[in-house]
């Protein structure tokens, strides 16, 4: 028989098991609510527990029950006539099948009960000056037939891609957001709304598939339990633990995406981050929202070693006025670079300042995400093969996502048969990976842009479920010279730690080598021009800035960069006697199979327009 007993504790919020019981507490105005207890093989309801006047204190209803088997029962809160589901739920039994409609009564809250061995994990910590971000959606990494997963579409189906991940150099995951969503509101809610019904004129069977569906998440969340959607086997939980405790063996992180509303609290949104980094061990958040207390959580001592991403930190306040953080756990993650970075690419004048600043620039005491793809706007690919958003399929008349894309055809919309365009889209997207991971902060790409996947256009597929948003994995073989570029330029960025430094460099020559750490050329060596005409530039980096590592390639590098349509001269520095500049890598095609003294002179004499050539010194 189950015995109740009045506890007066109301937080934290939700149900948690303690000695005696479970104790249960409820947010409420209303007078007449409580608790419904489930069996949680056959959701029948077992017992209804009313709260009384006396388990209140001010708004919150709160009451332990003796005597529950946790590892059977489910539950949910009631107002009045209403089921309310518990937010705060760590786990929701009752499994749907994605994109399936639920009821209120679907939503279930269960416990955590069975432990996990974690045994020796340890969280990889890797610094951001080594680390190679990739951003996926757990679904559309491998829902599509050939992913060649067993298990598609889920926390399991990444796991099973750790090797490609690793084999394409990298280091931390960022998910888009997986923990619990509605992606289709609740039958309840749908009822309520009736779209199509304040359409005059409009029939019920042209609306009801209406941008219903929300792929991304970007929701309020039922933010303590994984997506059970996203998992392959019956227990959520412990399929998400093994992705992180396997990620974690092979010296990788996971870092998952937050969306906060603004009604949010501050103090909930710790408890959330804090609850997620000792339950589930995960190495980081990306913040997003308007009213996440972004330098609150930055000073929180549990967080301290976990990666925080957000717009920007007040570091001068976090931080004392001389302190360092020896390992900074925090970083910008904005689309300043984005935007200035796709428009120097596609030659827009006046931005050879912006993108030389974008690619030294890291923060005195946070870390900086950079990036020109995202889950948002165009992937790389449709970067270079749309000037106009295609979001018909939307079906919002193309009126949704932004207008503002920075993006070039290079001269065709879309698809093309025309072997110029290719070409030329090819070299563009070589030559934005070459941005990407030559600029000195910490790169992320989104998922399938290292072999140039497509989403035909739409540059805000929310509510795409479909071969939009899946990853079509045949695009390795398509794309087999753009993969196999990526790959390259991952090695060629870890070989040379002058390209990833810890610090921002200072363009001094502050250890008395003759050399500035970074130095820029133009026509004429060490005499730089920036003004709002040129496209062009040489960059030198000196190696011995980075001497403490022995695995460098050499002790210089030169980049010379022409994003002008037309050749343009760039003049190679002196080298210390005995040296000398060998091409490492251009994205122009006309380079290959030259000799390589022609190399280094036609470089010397013309940089081919719209190109990339990096030297390395020998």
């Amino acid at each position: 028989m189950t015995k109740n007993i009045s506890h007066k504790q109301p937080y934290p919020l939700g149900a948690h098991v303690e000695d005696g019981g479970v104790r249960f507490s409820l947010v409420s105005r209303a007078e007449t609510c409580g608790v419904l207890l489930y069996d949680r093989q056959s959701g029948r309801l077992s017992k209804k527990i009313p709260f009384a006047g006396e388990d209140r204190i001010g708004n919150v209803y709160c009451r332990t029950v003796e005597d529950i088997d946790t590892e059977s029962c489910a539950y949910l809160f009631y107002e009045e006539e209403r089921l309310i589901p518990d937010s705060r739920g760590r786990v929701f039994p009752v499994r749907i099948p994605y994109g399936k409609e639920r009821r209120l009564e679907d939503m279930k809250a269960g416990f955590l009960t069975e432990a996990f061995d974690w045994g020796e994990d340890r969280a990889p910590r890797i610094p951001y000056h080594q680390a190679v971000c990739y951003c996926l959606h757990v679904r559309g990494f491998t829902k599509h037939a050939s992913s060649g997963v067993k298990h598609r579409g889920t926390f399991a189906g990444i796991g099973e891609k750790i090797p490609y991940l690793k084999e394409i150099g990298i280091t931390t995951l960022e998910l888009q957001p997986a923990y619990e969503f509605t992606e289709i509101p609740l039958k309840e809610e749908r009822l309520q709304k009736l779209p199509w019904a304040a359409i005059p004129g409009v029939a019920e069977e042209e609306n009801k598939d209406r941008a219903e569906l929300n792929y991304w998440g970007y929701k309020k969340g039922y933010y303590y339990a994984p997506k059970a959607a996203y998992a392959a086997s019956p227990d959520t939980s412990r399929e998400l633990k093994e992705l992180v405790k396997t990620l974690h063996e092979n010296r990788m992180e996971l870092v998952m995406q937050f969306y906060f509303p603004r009604e949010m609290k501050c103090g909930e949104i710790l408890d959330i981050l804090c609850f997620w980094v000792l339950e589930y061990h995960v190495d980081g958040f990306h913040l997003l929202g308007e009213n996440v207390p972004a330098d609150m959580l930055a000073r929180d001592d549990v967080l301290v070693n976990t990666k925080l991403w957000y717009y920007g930190f007040d570091t001068e306040n976090i931080y004392k006025r001389n302190e360092q953080p020896q390992c900074p756990h925090l970083a910008e993650y904005n689309d300043a670079w984005y935007y200035d970075m796709r428009r120097f690419l596609k030659g827009d004048g006046d931005m050879l300042g912006s993108a030389l600043y974008h690619m030294r620039h890291i923060p005195a005491k946070a870390g900086r995400i950079h990036y020109l793809s995202n889950y948002f706007g165009f992937t790389l690919a449709d970067m270079v093969s749309y000037d106009y958003k295609h979001n018909e399929d939307n079906r919002e008349g193309n009126r949704d996502g932004t207008d503002y894309n920075c993006s070039w055809n290079c001269g065709d919309e879309g698809a093309t048969r025309r072997r110029s365009v290719r070409e030329l889209r090819l070299k563009q997207m070589k030559n934005a990976m070459c941005l990407l991971l030559l600029s000195q902060s910490t790169p992320l790409i989104f998922m399938g842009d290292e072999f140039a996947n497509s989403q035909k256009g739409n540059n805000n597929p929310y509510c795409q479920d479909n071969a939009v948003t899946w990853l079509d994995w045949r695009g390795i073989e398509r794309n087999a010279d753009l993969h196999a570029f990526w790959k390259m330029l991952v090695a060629f960025r870890q070989r040379n730690p002058i390209l990833r430094p810890e610090k921002e460099l200072r363009l001094m020559d502050y250890i008395a080598c003759g050399y500035p750490d970074l130095s820029y050329h133009g026509q004429y060596a060490w005499r730089p021009e920036t003004g709002g005409n040129y496209r062009h530039i040489g960059i030198m980096l000196c190696g011995k800035y980075a001497q403490s590592h022995r695995d460098c390639d050499g002790a210089f590098l030169y980049l010379a960069i022409n994003m002008h349509w037309e050749r343009r001269r760039l003049a190679l520095p002196k080298l210390p006697k005995g040296m000398e500049w060998e091409l490492a890598f251009c994205t122009e095609p006309e380079y290959a199979g030259q000799e390589e003294g022609e190399e280094r002179e036609a470089l010397l004499r013309q940089v081919p327009p719209r190109s990339v050539a990096v030297y390395a010194a020998k």
